[in-house]
């Protein structure tokens, strides 16, 4: 087993370094459980990219549903990510029902429907980034924390699609929900074709204006938080700076913070929690 906690390692050091980063704050005896949760979140959230078509990521996930759901038990245990992840199911007794809307939830990434209203891009940042979140809290804190976690989640999840903008619309993808742009008169077409317009600035704008307003709620819970969970939440150091940088820049350029940055914010946050939402 110990072999499969460190194929987690290894997989979230590669595929999600801000976690991982934020995971070395933990004490060492519940890295492995993270590193198990998160190396599935990798697993289910980069399907589409792996599979290169709706069919085989529907099969992908469907395996992950069956997984948590107790079937495919030797199947399970030759996979080291999904034998981490029972274990740390079983470990920390976390709910599947959480596990199962992120994968459901993850559907949406293997088509290109656009994004229709920003309520279900609300519900898609609590099913996945913010639940997400949660989980790691109950590892580290072994309680409940929504109220931190909801808020916190979505704001990390809508500002990582903000910095991913350019790279989804080039795979025909649009999380930016469809009546934000219709009411800036932004034509799904155009956006496909490359032709950014003034519409766009403000529709991408009000997008920005919803994940401060997340980031800022999560600040004024912070003081509810666990001390135990605060490496669940150290990605979200990276909110504002992200925002910030997506603000001064052009709508469909794409728009990275350096790994340094990204460390730096991370580790100042881990010093001073208070800097989590700010």
């Amino acid at each position: 087993m110990q072999d499969a906690f460190a194929h987690c390692a290894e997989l979230v050091r590669a595929a999600d370094r801000d976690r991982f980063i934020a995971s070395l704050f933990a004490p060492a005896e519940k890295r492995g459980a993270l590193h198990a949760l998160y190396a599935f979140n990798a697993e289910v959230a980069r399907v589409r990219e792996v599979a290169h078509a709706a069919l085989p990521g529907e099969i992908r996930l469907q395996w992950w549903s069956d997984v948590i759901g107790g079937e495919r038990a030797e199947e399970a245990r030759a996979n080291p990510v999904a034998a981490a992840l029972l274990a740390t199911i079983d470990g920390y007794r976390l709910p599947s029902t959480k596990l199962l809307e992120l994968i459901e939830a993850h559907r949406f990434d293997l088509y290109d429907d656009p994004m229709a209203t920003l309520a279900d891009l609300e519900t898609y940042a609590r099913k996945t980034s913010a639940a997400l979140i949660a989980l790691a809290v109950q590892i580290l804190a072994g309680e409940e924390a929504d109220a931190v976690a909801e808020p916190a989640g979505v704001a990390y999840a809508l500002a990582g699609l903000l910095r991913a903008f350019p790279l989804h619309l080039a795979r025909h993808q649009l999380y930016v929900p469809q009546e934000l742009l219709e009411s800036h008169e932004v034509h799904l077409h155009d956006l496909f074709a490359g032709r950014s317009s003034p519409g766009l600035g403000a529709a991408l704008a009000e997008l920005r204006r919803v994940a401060r307003h997340y980031l800022a709620t999560a600040g004024e819970r912070m003081s509810t938080l666990p001390p135990p969970a605060i490496p669940a939440l150290l990605p979200v150091a990276l909110v504002r700076a992200l925002l910030d940088r997506l603000q001064r820049s052009r709508p469909l350029t794409h728009v990275e913070l350096a790994p340094w940055r990204r460390q730096w914010l991370i580790w100042r946050a881990a010093r001073n929690p208070a800097r989590i939402a700010r």
